[in-house]
C-alpha cells in the first residue's frame, strides 16, 4: 500500500456528493483505522468495513481510538470528524467542518451585522419554538417576556402532567447537587442539548459566537440552537425522568435524552432548521458542500473569480493570467 506522501490527493469531482452521503455515523468502543480509501471499526465483535466517501460527519464516542492514517483518508473524502459523548449528546472537539462552502458562515454573519435582519432571525426562532404564535412586531425586549412567559408556562404544565412538585426553576453554576431532583434533570438535558447543537453548529462552519438571542458568549448560537428544542423535548424529558425516581437522575436523563434524539433525528432536525433560519428559504436549500469555490471580492458587491491577476489595468479588468 502506497504511503500517505505518495497518494494523489483528492479533489471534489472525485468525491460524493453530501447530499448522497449518510449525515452522521456514530462509533464507540472501539479502534478506527484505514483499509485503502475505507475506515475500519475494529471491536470485540469483529471488524466493520465503511467507505470514507460515505461518510457526512463521524462522530467518535467513548472508548474510540483513531489511528493517523484514519484521519488522512476521511480528510481527504470531506468528511467531518467530532469527538462526542454517549450518542452524540455532548460535544469535546471537532475537526473541518462538514461543508466546503462559506455559505452559511457567510449568511450568518451577514444576518447577524444588521440590527433589523438579526431580530428577524430572533423571530423566526420563535416561530419555530411556539409555531401557534406570530411574533412578528415584537422588540427584543417583547421577545424575551414573551418567552420567558411561555417558559414558564411549560415548566407547569409538565408538572401538573407528572404530578412532579415544581418550586421553580433553581441552578446553581458550579454546584450541580444543589438543585432539587427535576431541576438536575433539566440541566443534564439541557447540557446535552448544548453539546448536540454545538457538533451541529460545528460540522456546518457556522460560528458559534454569533447569537441572535444570545450575546457575549463563545456559544451564544450554539445556546440559541439548543434552545429551540427546550420546551419540546428537553423540559418534557426532565420532568418524565424526575417522575420516575429521583436516583441518579443526571445519567438517566443523558441516557434518555441519547433515545429520543434517536428517535426523533434531531441531528437532521437541527441541519435543516439552521439553514432555514440563516438563509431565509423555507425548504432549507442545499448547500454546495461539494465545491471547492473561492471567488474574489470586488465592487458593488460583485465576486470575481480567483486564481487570476487584475492588475493589467487600472480598471481592473481581468487579464486571465494564473496566480
Amino acid at each position: 500500500m502506497a504511503t500517505v506522501s505518495q497518494r494523489t490527493a483528492l479533489t471534489p469531482r472525485h468525491l460524493t456528493r453530501t447530499s448522497e452521503r449518510l449525515s452522521f455515523i456514530y462509533l464507540e468502543r472501539c479502534t478506527v483505522h484505514r483499509d485503502a480509501n475505507a475506515i475500519t471499526a475494529e471491536d470485540a465483535d469483529g471488524t466493520t468495513h465503511i467507505p470514507s466517501a460515505t461518510i457526512g460527519t463521524l462522530l467518535l464516542g467513548p472508548g474510540t481510538r483513531i489511528t493517523h492514517q484514519a484521519m488522512s483518508v476521511l480528510g481527504e473524502t470531506g468528511a467531518a470528524v467530532a469527538w462526542v459523548g454517549e450518542q452524540g449528546v455532548r460535544y469535546y472537539a471537532g475537526g473541518r467542518a462538514l461543508t466546503r462552502s462559506s455559505a452559511l458562515a457567510e449568511a450568518q454573519a451577514v444576518q447577524w451585522a444588521n440590527v433589523r435582519s438579526r431580530l428577524a432571525v430572533a423571530r423566526a426562532m420563535y416561530r419555530l419554538r411556539f409555531p401557534d404564535e406570530d411574533p412578528d412586531g415584537l422588540t427584543r425586549k417583547g421577545l424575551l417576556g414573551r418567552e420567558g412567559r411561555r417558559v414558564k408556562d411549560c415548566y407547569r404544565a409538565q408538572a401538573a402532567r407528572t404530578g412532579v412538585p415544581w418550586h421553580g426553576r433553581k441552578y446553581t453554576p458550579g454546584d450541580f447537587a444543589a438543585g432539587d431532583p427535576v431541576n438536575q434533570a433539566i440541566t443534564a438535558a439541557a447540557q446535552c442539548m448544548y453539546g448536540i447543537a454545538h457538533a451541529v453548529v460545528a460540522s456546518l462552519g457556522c460560528s458559534p459566537a454569533l447569537g441572535f438571542v444570545h450575546s457575549g458568549h463563545e456559544l451564544s448560537f450554539v445556546l440559541d440552537i439548543a434552545d429551540l428544542y427546550k420546551t419540546e423535548i428537553g423540559i418534557p424529558l426532565a420532568f418524565d425522568i424526575a417522575a420516575e425516581d429521583e436516583e441518579d437522575v443526571a445519567s438517566r436523563t443523558r441516557r434518555a435524552l441519547r433515545d429520543r434524539i434517536n428517535e426523533a433525528s434531531l441531528l437532521d432536525r437541527c441541519v435543516d432548521d439552521i439553514k432555514r433560519l440563516l438563509l431565509n428559504d423555507e425548504a432549507g436549500p442545499t448547500i454546495p458542500s461539494d465545491q471547492d469555490v473561492v471567488t474574489l471580492h470586488s465592487d458593488g458587491d460583485r465576486k470575481v473569480a480567483a486564481g487570476r491577476n487584475y492588475g493589467g489595468t487600472d480598471s481592473g479588468e481581468d487579464e486571465a493570467m494564473l496566480w
